[in-house]
């Protein structure tokens, strides 16, 4: 159960009952465990995720305790080369070491989105994500004046984000990453290492007439 919502994010019972397909006295009695183990908390559910009548139900996230369990990337040993990288060669080498880190972002994403055409870019970023484990996901945002709004890039899971929390920089290189490959402006809306349920970015849809703009183009500007 704890995967299911490391996966899919945060969920109500009703939610991981049917995933899962279970009961719901079964799936109460495993969130007890998980809740009484620190694994897993209640939260009320954002105002926009309610559009029913009643009392919305309550959605089920996994805490920084339930994530350890999915995390071994020795974070303790991390934060402390980052901490020696920031006092020997100061922000700039850090930020240096960020965008080493999310490389494999422009590395991959052009060989991704022609071997899977159907796919939209955002699509092709969450499968490059969820290969670097960050169980990664797309849903579009409303449509407005007969045109999407555009598309979030959910990530369910971080497999640096207590290493982000002191060393923001892995994030805003990840950011930028995302932007670049996309060729515009793109917007981070939450982040795990800041205590929110989801890393959540917002991708923008391009107006028709700069829909032109290529992965190509854009690193051409970034390395003139």
């Amino acid at each position: 159960m704890a995967r299911s919502i490391l996966v899919e994010g945060p969920s109500t019972a009703a939610a991981l009952g049917e995933r899962l397909d279970l009961t719901p006295a079964a799936v109460r009695r495993h969130l007890d465990q998980l809740v009484a183990e620190g694994a897993v908390e209640a939260r009320e559910p954002r105002p926009l995720a309610h559009r029913g009548r009643g009392r919305p139900a309550k959605v089920f996230a996994l805490t920084e305790r339930g994530r350890e369990g999915f995390d071994q990337r020795y974070d303790d040993l991390a934060a402390l080369a980052l901490r020696f990288l920031r006092e020997t060669g100061g922000e700039e080498a850090v930020k240096a070491f960020a965008q080493q880190r999310v490389a494999f972002i422009e590395e991959r994403f052009d060989e991704a989105a022609a071997a899977r055409p159907e796919l939209s870019p955002a699509e092709v970023l969450a499968g490059i994500f969820t290969e670097e484990g960050y169980a990664a996901a797309v849903r579009s945002l409303p449509v407005v004046a007969e045109q999407r709004a555009g598309e979030q890039l959910c990530q369910q899971h971080c497999p640096v984000s207590h290493v982000a929390h002191e060393f923001p920089q892995l994030c805003e290189a990840e950011t930028e990453a995302i932007g670049r490959v996309l060729g515009r402006h793109v917007q981070r809306l939450a982040t795990i290492a800041h205590g929110d349920g989801v890393c959540t970015t917002c991708i923008p849809t391009v107006p028709r007439d700069i829909t032109t703009t290529s992965h190509e183009t854009t690193k051409e500007k970034v390395t003139s």
